[in-house]
């Protein structure tokens, strides 16, 4: 999955996407009253039969639109785009929305970000090794695809809407990082002159908007140390990382300190956590382990819930039922409830 899969509805319940155990459906559990118990699993998006990668992203209303690839006829696929409205609802139908080639099979996974004005923007590589995208226009009805180019890129994109409201993309190359950002409401992304230097492990590229002026990419560099950059000067190499995998990130508040909380899947298996002032990383952080170890396939999410507490969530792809969650316990510092299994 590309995105949070764990994510607070505008009701203030939380809401959790995974796939079914055959794959080829996107499902969605969500909390009865907010904090309460969990509805049973329902699928998202009708009856098309999809192909195991996802991408959400959260609109300024609340809402989650997604983004998948299906099979079309043999030896092509296409984009579909669904938007779910409340997750306690059906989400729309699955819509076609093409190909950044015009057909041909998958090109890698796709990535989403939702602008200030609710316009969904669908990323994804293209044939040529560029990256493509194809937004929701304001009054309905998608733009044409747009060739944003680049080049080399690997692994998953990274998408993420600023306090601004404007998009910004991310990719990894073996030239180091390559940036697209919008300079306007409703503008198309534009790439940066040359990429930042950088030695990138694929598939680690997470990106959070951390201030009104800026956006930090985070990401694991070839010797296994966590990075963070927001543009103005070269990747801070700020502490290991605790495993192979993409961190999840959320700004939150710790003593009334607004800090930055991540959580990784550790070498052990278990989940990590560090907090540290946000974009303060010379400050410091430190992993803390918790939780029973986890398969290597487990996905992690945090999020908010109505209260304002940190809840931290994994899941295993294709076992919706394996999902555990836990919450930050109502004093200070980052102690944590005793995770638990969500029935």
């Amino acid at each position: 999955m590309n995105g949070d899969w764990l994510r607070r509805a505008r009701d203030g319940r939380l809401c959790a996407y995974a796939y079914t155990p055959d794959g080829d459906a996107v499902i969605c559990r969500t909390e009865r009253t907010p904090g309460g118990a969990w509805s049973e699993p329902r699928t998202v998006g009708g009856d098309q039969r999809l192909y195991t990668v996802l991408a959400l992203a959260q609109g300024p209303g609340g809402y989650t639109h997604l983004a998948s690839w299906r099979p079309t006829v043999p030896g092509e696929s296409g984009l579909v785009h669904s938007t779910h409205f409340q997750p306690h609802l059906a989400a729309l139908d699955w819509t076609p929305i093409g190909h950044p080639n015009k057909k041909g099979d998958r090109t890698g996974p796709p990535a989403v970000a939702v602008d200030a004005q609710g316009r969904a923007h669908v990323f994804v590589r293209n044939k040529g090794g560029g990256v493509s995208m194809r937004a929701q226009l304001e009054k309905g009805g998608w733009g044409p695809w747009r060739d944003l180019k680049g080049k080399g890129t690997r692994g998953e994109l990274a998408a993420v809407t600023g306090e601004s409201g404007l998009v910004t993309l991310y990719a990894a190359s073996a030239d180091g990082i390559l940036r697209w950002r919008q300079e306007k409401p409703g503008g198309t992304p534009v790439q940066d002159e040359k990429p930042q230097p950088a030695q990138v492990r694929p598939d680690t590229l997470r990106a959070l908007a951390t201030s009104p002026e800026h956006v930090t990419l985070f990401f694991t560099d070839e010797d296994g140390g966590l990075c963070a950059w927001r543009g103005d000067d070269a990747p801070e190499r700020f502490m290991e990382a605790a495993g192979p995998g993409a961190v999840a990130a959320i700004r939150c508040s710790l003593d009334g300190v607004d800090c930055t909380l991540l959580a990784q899947r550790a070498h052990s298996g278990r989940v990590a956590f560090a907090a540290y002032p946000t974009e303060l990383e010379s400050a410091g952080a430190w992993w803390a382990e918790s939780g029973p170890a986890l398969p290597p396939d487990a996905r992690i999410a945090l999020a908010e819930d109505v209260s304002g507490r940190v809840v931290a969530a994994t899941c295993v792809p294709g076992n919706p039922d394996r999902m555990h969650m836990t919450r930050r316990k109502d004093e200070p510092g980052l102690a944590l409830e005793a995770w638990r299994q969500v029935y």
